[in-house]
């Protein structure tokens, strides 16, 4: 990458995954025999590598880690200077080089210099001057071992926090809890709210790039309906504006934008496509219904720890606990189903779909292929899109009502099925 693309500073950081260092020392060898000036962060969460990319001025940020996947995994996200995620193209040109072996090396007297950098005090520093919270706010935070295991209480006490810590202590292999903040792998953090009696409860995944929120009665709270909630508020504050989400997000976040003159622009899953979005489009606010939130006026890097501290400033705003917050917005039902279907025919399948899915529904009111094939309805929509993992067509469908969902997932599957048929002959 050094050689194609002229990069001479980076930074290097890494999760608490017990495989970190060892690929960070062949990371930052390659770095160095490439001519390449590698600042070594540490141990810190993916938006505070992301930020000092962009506020240190660096070429490129490496952050190793598998986000939110189990322990055994690995692996590397790409930052520009700007903050923004590698998109797929400038990941494929890296890939290309590696493959082809047609990287150059430094001459012996050109080989990069290596230094360390504590970079959290520059985030801080953000954070604080972004807010001032004037509530003492009861906080139990549970980083999950995983990277956020000191800057997520800290930051939260920067901000005048009364902070109670579970699952502080660094540990790659995750034996509290799942490294993906859900309402199975939470339930320790509902009863230790419970127990001491605070306002919210708040985790992080293995890096730090989503956050998750239980309220005071220890109630996990939807990942969809807190987005669409802090969707409007971002609007109302802003005065209208364009938010970015994911195809496979609830309509609840159409129905609360809308209140405020507000636009919905959906893209792929993947962060990477949010940040490019919001980018492209000047939008106020983006994110993923799962905790993955962006916020364009600091940076282009979902940020877990940050989307904490900016949820309890805006409950402060509108004088409302975080299940009066969430209140507002409507409860759909969501339902998914996966279809078996081999790797060599997905994406053929899906192109069948595309082509037939308007006549199987006639009443659509808006039809996108950005991530699949996606049919929103007049009493919710439908998504049919090829697993990137795994053999397997999913459809995932929502509607006003339980009836509803189950109508469109019916018609939805015998529509996959149909034309998995029509391949096969």
């Amino acid at each position: 990458m050094a050689s194609q693309l002229q990069r001479k500073k980076a930074l290097v950081a890494r999760d608490t995954r017990v495989s970190g260092s060892m690929i960070e020392n062949a990371l930052v060898s390659g770095l160095l025999a490439a001519g390449v000036h590698v600042s070594l962060v540490g141990v810190v969460p993916t938006p505070v590598l992301a930020y000092a990319t962009m506020r240190l001025k660096a070429d490129v940020g490496f952050m190793l880690t598998a986000s939110h996947n189990p322990p055994q995994y690995n692996g590397i996200k790409i930052f520009d200077g700007n903050s923004l995620s590698y998109t797929d193209k400038r990941q494929s040109i890296v890939e290309k080089i590696i493959a082809q072996k047609s990287f150059v090396m430094a001459d012996w007297r050109e080989i990069g210099v290596v230094s360390t950098v504590n970079v959290n005090q520059f985030y801080f520093e953000m954070v604080r001057k972004a807010m001032d919270l004037r509530e003492k706010w009861r906080v139990v935070v549970d980083p999950g071992c995983g990277a956020t295991f000191d800057v997520g209480p800290a930051v939260l006490k920067s901000v005048g926090c009364l902070v109670t810590t579970l699952n502080a202590q660094p540990d790659g292999f995750f034996p509290a809890r799942s490294s993906e903040p859900t309402s199975e792998s939470l339930k320790g953090l509902a009863q230790v709210v419970n127990e001491v009696g605070a306002d919210v409860g708040i985790a992080f995944d293995g890096d730090g790039d989503r956050v998750a929120f239980v309220d005071d009665e220890g109630g996990f709270v939807d990942f969809d309906r807190l987005l669409a909630a802090y969707a409007a508020y971002s609007l109302k504050r802003a005065g209208g504006g364009i938010v970015v989400t994911n195809v496979e997000a609830s309509m609840c976040v159409e129905t609360m934008v809308k209140k405020y003159d507000g636009k919905v622009i959906r893209t792929k899953v993947g962060d990477v496509y949010i940040s490019e979005a919001i980018k492209r489009y000047d939008a106020v606010f983006g994110g993923e219904p799962c905790g993955a939130w962006v916020h364009p006026q600091f940076h282009y890097c979902p940020d877990g720890p940050f989307s904490a501290v900016l949820v309890l400033e805006a409950l402060e705003r509108e004088g409302k606990s975080l299940r009066e917050f969430v209140a507002e917005v409507p409860e759909y039902v969501t339902l998914r189903k996966n279809l078996a279907c081999s790797n060599k025919l997905k994406s053929k399948l899906v192109a069948s779909i595309e082509n037939n899915a308007r006549f199987a529904f006639p009443e659509y009111t808006d039809f996108t292929t950005v991530d699949g094939v996606r049919l929103a309805l007049k009493n919710g929509w439908l998504l049919i899109r090829a697993s990137g993992t795994e053999p397997l067509i999913r459809v995932t469908v929502e509607g006003e009502s339980l009836k509803a969902a189950n109508d469109i997932m019916g018609r939805g599957t015998a529509l996959v099925k149909k034309q998995f048929e029509e391949l096969k002959k």
